[in-house]
């Protein structure tokens, strides 16, 4: 269970960002420009709503009755793959659009949405941390490391608790660094627009 954990973190806060990062932008406008594939995306997109599909659609297949179903059918496991690949793009996209047509939101918009989407993945991973085993497929699973089904468990709820709470905490920790640097580069340009007045008013 740890182990897929791992897996489903890629697939989810790992993966999605990085697609979009090496997306460039002429890829993507042709589409965009078609009014009716523009209107879909710009729904889909929507912070609100890109924010309450990835996290219904995780939350969903952590449910025990549909994740021992992808354990025990592969067609299942890989639509479940293919759901969190596809919105987790989605929720990611108010953060690295890639396109000026539907573009990311402002920094402080950003960090607030990162701070809100994060919630929900740390709320599930606590509850996997103090339930009971859940997953009755991993309670006849062999015992690798000599975890037990429990602690199993439990730290596959830590790796989605603490090691996705980072991922959000580090890529809010760099558009932190980014408008610091925002606000330097207008406080100079501002004392460059002020020291040029005070040189014009001396030469008069």
């Amino acid at each position: 269970f740890s182990a897929h954990m791992v897996q489903h973190l890629c697939l989810t806060i790992v993966g999605p960002p990085l697609l979009l990062i090496g997306t460039p932008g002429w890829l993507v406008d042709p589409l965009l420009r078609k009014p009716v594939i523009f209107s879909i995306a710009r729904a889909l997109t929507f912070p609100a709503v890109a924010f309450f599909l990835f996290n219904f659609d995780f939350w969903l297949w952590h449910a025990p009755s549909l994740y021992n179903a992808t354990l025990e059918n592969q067609n299942i496991h890989i639509l479940e793959h293919v759901t969190f690949i596809v919105f987790g793009v989605l929720n990611w996209w108010p953060i690295f659009s890639p396109s000026a047509l539907l573009p990311r939101l402002s920094i402080g918009g950003q960090v607030l949405y990162l701070f809100l989407s994060g919630m929900p993945t740390v709320a599930l991973g606590a509850g996997l941390t103090f339930f009971p085993p859940l997953y009755a497929p991993y309670l006849a699973a062999p015992r690798i490391w000599g975890l037990s089904p429990a602690s199993d468990q439990q730290l596959g709820g830590l790796i989605m608790w603490v090691p996705g709470n980072i991922a959000y905490i580090f890529v809010v920790s760099i558009l932190f660094i980014r408008w610091m640097q925002g606000q330097d580069a207008k406080q100079r340009e501002q004392e460059a627009l002020q020291d040029g007045v005070e040189n014009e008013v001396i030469l008069q």
